[in-house]
């Protein structure tokens, strides 16, 4: 088919349980992994960025072989067209906010100019353009959470990966955060795989949802109008 779109169709095997990942994800769609702890969420997202590898079968984006396990095939983390916004963020404590999110663009070759107007444009655009001369240690956790999503998004991925994006943020600020976040990714209009443990998040920002448990998809589906999800 024409439409790019992510396949998934591979194990990887851990001590306590074997992820049986089969399904496709198309751009346009933002489908969130949810399930009880240890059931291979973040293991998921680790495999399609290229954290962990495959056991068995492979990970393809627009026919093009990210990882497959009975060859040689495999793309770099720092190669693929994939954003990653980790629980805790991980920036770069050292360096300011408008260096962390010119830090992809800049290592995958981009002038020194054009990274950080790039990453300027993004800070603007989640209304933290003040935050950009600032040290990532220095700001807020909501503050964080937006550096880090802009970051992810610096590198124009043609994939975006949310680990509990708003986990660290305090109940006061999440309500706000996630409508911005909700925003953001409806005008990425890409691919984006969501963990989360908050069904406000799901229903706010989510069109499918897929139910992990000990590995294995138990359920896949629409998130509905009426925010039915199953029990």
């Amino acid at each position: 088919s024409s439409i790019m779109s992510l396949n998934l169709e591979f194990d990887v095997r851990r001590s306590s349980f074997t992820l049986h990942a089969r399904f496709d994800c198309v751009p346009g769609e933002t489908v969130a992994i949810i399930g009880p702890n240890g059931a291979g969420k973040t293991t998921l997202l680790k495999a399609i960025a290229g954290l962990v590898p495959v056991d068995d079968g492979s990970i393809r984006l627009d026919r093009e072989i990210l990882d497959r396990a009975s060859s040689d095939d495999f793309v770099e983390p720092d190669r693929r067209p994939i954003g990653m916004v980790f629980q805790d963020y991980l920036l770069f404590a050292h360096m300011t906010a408008l260096e962390n999110v010119a830090f992809g663009p800049r290592a995958r070759g981009e002038k020194v100019a054009e990274a950080r107007q790039r990453a300027k444009a993004l800070l603007e655009s989640m209304n933290i353009a003040d935050c950009a001369p600032l040290r990532s240690s220095s700001l807020s956790g909501g503050q964080q959470q937006r550096v880090a999503l802009a970051r992810a998004l610096a590198i124009e991925p043609r994939v975006l990966l949310l680990d509990e994006p708003l986990a660290a943020i305090d109940p006061a600020s999440r309500h706000e955060l996630r409508a911005n976040l909700s925003a953001q990714l409806r005008s990425f209009g890409r691919i984006v795989l969501l963990v989360t443990h908050d069904m406000d998040d799901v229903r706010a920002i989510a069109d499918r949802v897929i139910v992990l448990d000990s590995g294995r998809v138990v359920w896949d589906g629409p998130v509905t109008d009426d925010g039915w999800l199953p029990r």
